[in-house]
C-alpha cells in the first residue's frame, strides 16, 4: 500500500537555480506528504523557472504536460563554447568574432520551424540504454543523432554587450536551448554557450502561478489553502471537456466505453459534478477511456 497523503493537484514550483529536478520533487514530497510526485519537463541545474510538480492523480497527465509548447528567455554568451554548452562546462574553444543585432536578426529564421538539431553531450537523451551524460562524465563522446524539433518563435530581447544577447524561445517538447545557442553561435561565424536560462511558461503553466521554495517554507503543508496548488485538470486545458453522469462515470472508471450524446472525434476529457473522470479516445458518440482518475486517488 502506498504511504502518504491523498492530496491531487499541480503545485507550479519557480525552480532556483543549482537544483536539479528531481531534487525539486524530492523537496515537494517533504513539503506535501503526497503519496505520488512527478514532473512535468525537466530543467536544467543552471536553469531556473517554471517547473511543474504533479501530486496525486495529477501524475497520471505528465504525458500531456510534457508534450505542450514551453516558452524560454535565453542569454547566449558568444566567443565560448563549453564541454556543456552553458556556463557550467569547461571552456573547449574561443572566437574573437561577435555578432551584430542585424546578423543575429538576420539568422532567426533559419532556427525557426521544423529544425534539426544534435542533443548536447551532457543531455538525458540515452545512447544504448545509457544517459549521454553519463558516457560524457566518463569522457566517452556519445553517438548522439540529430533529431527534428519544433521551434515556434524566436525575439531577440536584447543585445547588452557584444558578448551577450536575450532572447525569447517558444518551442516544443525535446528542444534542447543549449544546442540553440551553440548552433546559433556557429551560424553566426563564432561560439556560443547558454549562460542564463529562465523558463516561463510549460503549456497552461506560468510564472504566475508559481511558488517559489521560500514561499514553500513559509505555508508549509497549507499550500493548497494559498492557491499554490493547481486542478488536476489544469494540465489538460486544450483537451475539448464533456459532463457525464455518474452511471457513465462508474462504467468508464471500470474501463467501459459509454456512449455520450454529443459526437466529437479525438482525445476528450470527461467530469461528472465530483470533478475529472477521464481522458477518452471518441469516436463519433462512442468514448473509450485512456486514463481514468479517483477523486479518493485509489
Amino acid at each position: 500500500m502506498r504511504r502518504g497523503r491523498r492530496i491531487h493537484g499541480w503545485l507550479v514550483c519557480d525552480k532556483p537555480v543549482g537544483v536539479t529536478s528531481s531534487q525539486l520533487v524530492g523537496r515537494a514530497r517533504r513539503l506535501t506528504g503526497a503519496a505520488r510526485l512527478g514532473h512535468g519537463g525537466t530543467l536544467d541545474p543552471l536553469a531556473t523557472g517554471v517547473l511543474p510538480v504533479a501530486l496525486g492523480e495529477a501524475t497520471k497527465t505528465i504525458p500531456w504536460c510534457q508534450d505542450a509548447s514551453k516558452t524560454y528567455r535565453v542569454t547566449a554568451r558568444w566567443g565560448i563554447s563549453t564541454s556543456t554548452d552553458d556556463a557550467e562546462g569547461d571552456v573547449t574553444g574561443t572566437s574573437d568574432m561577435r555578432p551584430s543585432a542585424d546578423r543575429i536578426e538576420a539568422v532567426l529564421a533559419s532556427f525557426t520551424g521544423d529544425v534539426s538539431q544534435t542533443p548536447p553531450a551532457f543531455s538525458a537523451v540515452k545512447v544504448a540504454g545509457r544517459r549521454a551524460y553519463a558516457l560524457a562524465r566518463k569522457d566517452i563522446m556519445p553517438d548522439l543523432k540529430p533529431r527534428l524539433v519544433r521551434i515556434e518563435r524566436i525575439t531577440l530581447l536584447a543585445v547588452e554587450d557584444g558578448d551577450h544577447a536575450s532572447f525569447e524561445v517558444v518551442c516544443g517538447k525535446g528542444t534542447y536551448m543549449r544546442a540553440l545557442v551553440r548552433d546559433m553561435g556557429l551560424r553566426l561565424g563564432t561560439l556560443g554557450h547558454v549562460h542564463a536560462l529562465r523558463r516561463t511558461r510549460v503549456g497552461p503553466f506560468s510564472l504566475s502561478m508559481a511558488i517559489s521554495v521560500d514561499s514553500w517554507l513559509e505555508h508549509g503543508r497549507n499550500a493548497r489553502a494559498c492557491g499554490a496548488i493547481h486542478p488536476v485538470e489544469t494540465a489538460l486545458v486544450d483537451i475539448p471537456a464533456l459532463v457525464v453522469t455518474e452511471l457513465q462515470a462508474r462504467q468508464l472508471r471500470n474501463g467501459q466505453a459509454v456512449r455520450i450524446d454529443q459526437a466529437c472525434e479525438g482525445a476528450v476529457r470527461l467530469q461528472d459534478e465530483h470533478g475529472l473522470v477521464a481522458i477518452a479516445k471518441s469516436d463519433g458518440d462512442l468514448v473509450r477511456p485512456v486514463r481514468v482518475f479517483n477523486h479518493d486517488g485509489r
